[in-house]
């Protein structure tokens, strides 16, 4: 199922799963009720704002956006993650404001019914979105469901106050707001990951789980023409690719050559992470120095004899500069 597809049913599951909070809190009046249903606004917000972002992401690269629109993910998730703290702040001023002026809970019983089936559907929701979020590369669907898998863990601790409110009838009435502000920092925790994953993407991070992938594709399937690599750079937007280098080829290739070289490593990258890649290679040709590090049999223009090959890891393929010098 396509990402903007799942986003839409996340965005109209939020609306459902917030109504419910509504009729939960209105129901009973407790403050621990009422966090649980603003982080469901954030839920709401955060749902139809993937799902523009997504729409947005898919659009294809123009004049503007000559590397396409995959950056509106990181926005979107930034600002979910800028909401999802904003929400924890509110819950904190509820909790102690009710700590200050506590009053009488009512049908607890409902409440936490509503509450459980609220809770059991995130959870489920989050899981399927996360786990298709990664199969996608899409950092908005990731987003939104460590988001509601999140709202599905403050709801236990929800379940296990509303509970202990019940046994205890008015003696432990501000244990309501314990509650209450325990939940407020898990919320805000998850909101400062998400915020910090999202700047990290807008600033073109370096990936290092995925660049490691692409290393390891690359050594596995290396080429005793490929002689060296440098100045590698890996960047994902959305469900987009990019992957830079320079790699060193003998001299006297043709461009025909090189280009076939070329098209197997972009064969050899897409096999591995989908057809959404950009590949840019520039060309270098070998210099006498990097005799060394060739094993192709036959080079009539040998200087030096082999002795082995560099190997392809983050520390020797990031730096702009030649090896074997």
């Amino acid at each position: 199922m396509a990402p903007i597809r799942i986003q839409r049913y996340i965005a109209i599951l939020s609306l459902v799963l917030f109504a419910g909070k509504i009729i939960a809190w209105y129901l009973t009046h407790s403050v621990t009720i009422l966090t649980d249903a603003l982080e469901s606004i954030v839920n709401v917000i955060a749902g139809f704002l993937g799902l523009f972002s997504l729409s947005l992401a898919a659009m294809p690269r123009d004049t503007n956006h000559p590397y396409g629109h995959g950056k509106a993910e990181f926005l979107s998730s930034a600002v979910e993650g800028t909401l999802i703290i904003i929400s924890g702040i509110i819950i904190i001023y509820d909790a102690i404001l009710n700590l200050m002026h506590p009053h009488a809970l009512e049908k607890l019983d409902i409440g936490l019914v509503i509450i459980i089936i609220c809770g059991g559907i995130n959870y489920l929701a989050g899981r399927y979105a996360e786990i298709k979020g990664k199969k996608n590369n899409s950092m908005v669907l990731v987003s939104a469901g460590k988001h509601l898998k999140t709202d599905a863990y403050s709801t236990i601790a929800i379940i296990i106050g509303l509970i202990i409110l019940m046994l205890s009838g008015d003696k432990w009435h501000w244990m309501d707001s314990i509650v209450a502000l325990c939940i407020a920092g898990i919320v805000m925790f998850t909101g400062y990951k998400v915020l910090r994953r999202s700047i990290s993407g807008i600033m073109d991070e370096m990936d290092m789980e995925l660049i490691e992938k692409v290393l390891v594709v690359l050594q596995k399937s290396r080429q005793p023409q490929w002689i060296d690599l440098h100045n590698l750079r890996v960047i994902q937007y959305g469900s987009m690719m990019h992957v830079d280098a320079h790699m060193s080829m003998p001299w006297y290739y043709t461009v025909a050559e090189a280009d076939i070289e070329i098209q197997s490593l972009e064969k050899l990258i897409k096999a591995h992470f989908g057809n959404q890649v950009e590949l840019f290679i520039h060309i270098d040709g070998c210099l006498p120095f990097q005799c060394k590090l060739c094993s192709l049999d036959g080079c009539m223009e040998r200087k030096e004899q082999f002795v082995k090959h560099m190997e392809w890891n983050v520390e020797t393929s990031w730096a702009n500069s030649k090896h074997g010098e």
